[in-house]
């Protein structure tokens, strides 16, 4: 089995937009547990939201980061395809505003 990283990107919620209700949440973190539960063993690391990414440069210099990285996963699947069926079906694109999911392969580091 290889691992496989997700990251979740979505576009940042509106200043001015009403937050979901108590309900509204229960039932998307319904679908992100059913969508884990079908994941199952293979579920390396369910992750955690993310917010506030910064870029860090050689020179030291900083500045926000050019893409909306709203959290990840860590799985493991036989092959990227595996992976890929398991992103198609995250409830993480049913979100509004044009979410998307990266699946990268975790290589393994070199010398050790």
């Amino acid at each position: 089995m290889a691992r496989f990283v997700f990251i979740y990107h979505a576009p940042m919620t509106p200043a001015g937009a009403t937050p979901p209700t108590d309900e509204q949440t229960a039932a998307v973190m319904g679908e992100w547990m059913d969508w884990a539960a079908k994941v199952g063993d293979d579920m390396v690391d369910f992750g955690t939201p993310l917010a506030e990414g910064v870029r860090v440069s050689s020179d030291g210099s900083t500045a926000p980061s050019t893409r909306e990285v709203s959290g990840y996963t860590v799985i493991e699947a036989a092959d990227m395809d595996a992976a890929l069926a398991l992103a198609t079906e995250h409830p993480h694109l049913k979100m509004p505003g044009g979410c998307e999911i990266e699946v990268h392969a975790a290589q393994p580091v070199p010398g050790m």
